[in-house]
């Protein structure tokens, strides 16, 4: 079947070398998603009506036996048990086993994953953005200062966080591990192979780790999203393409989408659990979790995911992980009274619900401890599409916007973010998704300036070493004469910046 519409995803993707007026059509709200892969393995085993849920128990015990026989009793097959957070990955073809489990002593909470079955809708969308040409690497190379890479000249968005500068005191310690939970990474890119931790990395897909050799790479008809936010974070120094803001640490991958570019819960909890139980000391989340936008406390099945996720998550940091995520590319007030989602279900039939965010999360990034990254455009202001709210973003970092709106210096010639494409190549695409990835490579160098930092003090020092940044007031970013977002807060804690504007060079020298 065919999804009923595109999923929306943290990166609007934007071909390197398109036209101005037709970057502009993708902004503010565009989707991103990944072709069908054919000769795809399916999700999991199960049969046409089976669907994925999550059953939460006490955790820090083994799974009960009780709990265990309830699960077969009901028509559920239990595909893998994370007992340190108490949260089961259960398949089942029976239409009233959530409800039925629900019922059981000891079951905290449980919920369908998904509304699709098993495996998931297939969408013959493309979204995979253009690599630069070779006549654009030539320019660039042609243009390369002196102990630059080759492409470096094109990245405005490392000056803009002084990330240039702090290369020149550190790239970072290789001791340093962060993690992209994302489509796969290419590890064989000349960019990404020097610094790739193949311990570190997997496939999360179905809930249970698949380490097998690659297993975290995307396939060719999946997307490339990954692998770029990959580069973002840590493309070597190396005289060869890009450089990342974290040059000298290692990146991982953790692939936890499936072909059709879903993330689902059980997929997100593998994940975080997988980071956390393999050193990892940074997660880069730049999605949401499928298929809710917004996970809501009042509904049966939305509160379990939104209680598997979060044990997840808190788990990772109590092992030593700060857990980083993108805000989100819809222009929302995420701290407004009340928001419109049209897009969820987005593996069903979704409708135009009113939620309140204060009830309603969008996970993982407004999950309690993560942090919360808004993007900004080459001139420094909030990028058009950038979600923001006061109280809920924590920081700001480059994620691009249209050239049209926010022009970057020459070299550059893209309001857009560049980065590591599959195969080789690098192009361009923008988006809270590679606003992210920055404040994620500023995490690991801190990390790598203070290696005995708690994930606590890790994100204080973020918080504290960010640029002050005032609201943009009025911000009419399109320059038609109308108010486009309103900014609400202090120099130094407001909506669209939060404590301010990510800083590399201070991540090294204080």
């Amino acid at each position: 079947m065919t999804a009923s519409l595109p999923r929306h995803r943290r990166a609007l993707v934007i071909p390197a070398g398109m036209a101005m007026a037709t970057a502009l059509a993708f902004l503010p709200n565009t989707a991103a998603t990944a072709a069908p892969a054919d000769a795809a393995p399916a999700a999991a085993s199960a049969d046409a009506s089976s669907l994925s849920y999550v059953v939460n128990v006490k955790g820090g015990h083994a799974t009960s036996a009780y709990v265990k026989k309830a699960i077969a009793k009901a028509g559920g097959t239990v595909v893998t048990s994370y007992d340190k957070i108490g949260v089961i990955v259960v398949h089942s073809s029976n239409a009233d086993f959530a409800k039925t489990i629900r019922t059981v002593r000891g079951v905290q909470s449980a919920g369908a994953t998904r509304n699709a079955p098993l495996p998931s809708a297939v969408t013959a969308d493309m979204g995979a953005p253009k690599a630069l040409s070779a006549a654009e690497i030539a320019r660039a190379e042609s243009a390369a200062a002196a102990g630059q890479d080759p492409l470096q000249g094109l990245q405005w968005d490392l000056p803009a966080i002084k990330a240039d500068k702090a290369h020149e005191k550190s790239l970072g310690s290789s001791k340093v591990t962060v993690a992209v939970i994302d489509t796969g990474v290419d590890d064989t890119h000349p960019d990404i192979a020097p610094n790739f931790d193949r311990a570190a990395s997997v496939n999360c897909v179905t809930g249970k780790p698949d380490t097998s050799d690659g297993a975290w790479r995307p396939g060719a008809q999946e997307s490339p999203h990954g692998t770029h936010v990959a580069g973002e974070i840590a493309a070597a120094k190396n005289g060869v393409g890009m450089t990342g803001v974290a040059p000298g640490v290692k990146v991982s991958g953790i692939k936890v989408s499936n072909p059709d570019g879903y993330f689902y819960t059980e997929a997100v909890v593998c994940g975080f659990m997988w980071a956390a139980e393999h050193g990892v000391d940074v997660t880069n989340n730049s999605y949401y979790t499928d298929p809710w936008y917004f996970n809501c406390k009042n509904d049966p099945d939305q509160t379990a995911l939104l209680e598997a996720v979060t044990r997840a998550t808190r788990y990772a940091e109590r092992k030593g992980a700060v857990n980083v995520a993108a805000a989100g590319n819809e222009n929302y007030d995420l701290a407004a009274d009340e928001i419109t989602d049209p897009v969820s279900p987005n593996d069903g039939t979704p409708s135009d619900r009113v939620i309140d965010p204060t009830e309603c999360f969008d996970i993982p990034t407004q999950l309690p401890g993560v942090v919360t990254v808004a993007a900004t455009g080459a001139k420094g202001l909030k990028s058009s599409f950038s979600n923001y709210g006061r109280g809920v973003i924590d920081i700001a970092a480059p994620g691009g916007d249209s050239t049209r709106y926010q022009t970057p210096e020459p070299p550059a010639t893209s309001g857009l973010i560049l980065g590591t494409l599959p195969g080789g190549s690098w192009g361009y695409m923008a988006g809270t998704s590679m606003a992210s990835p920055h404040v994620a490579g500023v995490a690991a160098l801190i990390k790598s300036t203070h290696p005995k930092a708690s994930p606590a003090l890790v994100k204080a020092m973020l918080y504290a070493q960010a640029d002050a940044t005032a609201c943009t007031d009025p911000y009419d970013i399109d320059g038609d004469g109308k108010v486009d977002a309103v900014c609400e807060g202090p120099k130094n804690r407001n909506g669209f910046y939060g404590w301010g504007t990510a800083d590399a060079l201070d991540a090294v020298t204080r």
